[in-house]
């Protein structure tokens, strides 16, 4: 699979955006955060770094995107070992105190769903924070047989997220 394979193939999913706001019913659904420093430099600098997809690329994924930066329609081939991972940029945060996007799965994807990769800075204590959330369900066969492996990596590689910038 070539990124320039991804033009044109359909969302796997309809709930597009629903990581903004409540998960929707019959996903597996993942909310992480930690505290990656404090004060409004740090929260710019990570902030920046998150939207060139830093969160992915520091926790090990190869990224190959059709912006350098995340923008709405912007494809996204992710490569974790052997595996590609096609999606696409929803929506986009881009607030004083928070900046991130959102990505969701493509056809080819070994899931159906939606990432949100954001970084918030809480103006009451100086902390920056960064949070990944997800929600998912099998899209092949071989996903829904390795669901419970899948499930576990999910956690491990959201937490290698969150300690990449």
């Amino acid at each position: 699979m070539k990124l320039s394979d991804l033009s044109g193939r359909p969302l796997t999913y309809a709930e597009v955006g629903a990581t903004a706001g409540s998960p929707p019913p019959g996903y597996r659904f993942l909310r992480k955060t930690s505290v990656i420093g404090r004060g409004r430099a740090r929260f710019e600098q990570a902030a920046e770094e998150g939207m060139r997809f830093g969160m992915l690329r520091g926790a090990g994924v190869r990224v190959e995107a059709t912006t350098p930066t995340a923008e709405i329609g912007t494809d996204v081939l992710g490569h974790l070992g052997p595996v590609p991972a096609p999606c696409r940029v929803v929506y986009v945060v881009d607030e004083p105190d928070r900046r991130g996007f959102a990505y969701g799965t493509l056809a080819g994807h070994t899931v159906r769903g939606e990432e949100l990769f954001l970084v918030r800075y809480e103006a009451a204590t100086s902390e920056v924070v960064a949070e990944v959330a997800a929600f998912s369900r099998p899209a092949t066969w071989w996903s829904r047989l390795g669901s419970p492996v899948t499930s576990v990596l999910q956690r491990l590689i959201a937490a290698r997220y969150l300690r990449a910038l």
